[in-house]
């Protein structure tokens, strides 16, 4: 499917945005090869263009916090987007500090050229904490939640 002039400009509102220096998409028809710094910085050409992979690239696997002690778990950013932590305006959110999730629990949605991409927990626990802020940019491994896993069984 090939991309409109407003998923351009989205992905170019997205950059501007976000920290990211230089972005470089390629599907089939269509590359976009976006860097953001010193106009006059010369670009060096395009590498060769790869078959595009069949299988998606995996989430990355919730992580232990630093700071928040041993038993606290990270839910990260599988992707960069536009956080939202309810399906839509005036909905509840998917979770609260104090809910309990599962690896399959739906805890938030990131929205990235107007696609809506679940994110589940990875993990079975109890959400401690709300890290990101509500309809802001949120960048790729960035922490969304943090989650104290259940016990292992004995």
């Amino acid at each position: 499917m090939p991309l409109s002039d407003e998923d351009v400009r989205e992905i170019l509102r997205i950059i501007d945005q976000s920290d990211l220096s230089e972005l470089r998409i390629d599907t089939d028809g269509f590359s976009l090869h976006v860097i953001k710094g010193d106009p006059g910085a010369v670009a060096s050409p395009p590498p060769p263009r790869k078959k595009p992979r069949s299988e998606p690239e995996p989430e990355p696997a919730p992580e232990p916090a630093d700071s928040h002690g041993d038993r606290v778990t990270t839910i990260p950013a599988p992707i960069l987007g536009t956080f939202y932590r309810a399906e839509a305006p005036g909905k509840p959110p998917f979770v609260e500090v104090g809910s309990k999730v599962e690896p399959d629990t739906i805890v938030c949605i990131i929205e990235v050229m107007k696609m809506m991409n679940s994110v589940s927990a990875g993990v079975s626990g109890t959400v401690t904490e709300v890290v990101a802020e509500n309809a802001h940019l949120v960048e790729y491994g960035e922490p969304l939640f943090r989650v104290e896993p259940e016990p292992e069984p004995a």
